[in-house]
């Protein structure tokens, strides 16, 4: 525990904390989550601009929870010792911000739209882990076999326009969509070289 405190700070951080709001939200104080999630159209009316952040400490459910947390412990701690830590603070909270920007201009004048979880953030760090390894192997609950990086990648964001066109759930697919774009974006300018090296990765 110690050696991961000492490389990955950061995500340590996050982790415990994302985890104690979470739980918090979910089974002592219901009301943390009305007061923290993101609502769009009190956003753009310069009300409660703190929620952009603290949207992303709270989750909808223990489904919501897992998810995101597990992805989090696989891919975080990791990523977070090969950038270091203020570029991984960086990434996560920009892909925090900058993944809500399109759901609050989108459901601006929706006076009925919420949103909260971390997800818009866990698809920061996971496009941008991998940039780093596309080779590696990533497996789905319902997919017993791994499917490669770089593979899953492209599949994801197509998934992530198409259920966001044809909306059928409650899940912010745009977050996810452009948090993946944005941990891209943010690993390509703090990471000098990093294109090279995911193309030699690929034909090596």
């Amino acid at each position: 525990m110690q050696e991961v405190l000492q490389a990955a700070p950061v995500a340590v951080i996050i982790f415990i904390f994302t985890l104690i709001t979470s739980f918090y939200g979910l089974y002592v104080n219901q009301n943390l989550n009305h007061q923290f999630m993101l609502h769009p159209y009190s956003f753009v009316r310069k009300e409660r601009l703190y929620t952009i952040i603290t949207s992303g400490l709270i989750h909808a459910d223990f489904g919501h929870l897992l998810f995101n947390m597990l992805t989090f412990f696989f891919f975080a701690f990791r990523l977070e010792a090969m950038i270091g830590s203020w570029e991984f603070a960086l990434l996560y909270i920009g892909g925090l911000i900058l993944s809500d920007i399109p759901t609050i201009i989108k459901h601006r004048n929706n006076s009925g739209y919420a949103s909260l979880g971390a997800s818009g953030a866990i698809s920061a760090v996971l496009f941008s882990y991998i940039l780093f390894d596309p080779t590696t192997k990533l497996f789905l609950f319902f997919i017993p076999i791994g499917i490669p990086a770089y593979i899953f990648g492209p599949l994801y964001l197509v998934y992530c326009v198409y259920a966001s066109r044809n909306q059928h759930d409650r899940v912010n697919h745009d977050a996810h969509f452009y948090g993946a774009l944005t941990g891209i974006l943010f690993t390509v300018l703090l990471t000098p070289g990093i294109i090279p090296h995911f193309v030699n990765q690929l034909t090596s």
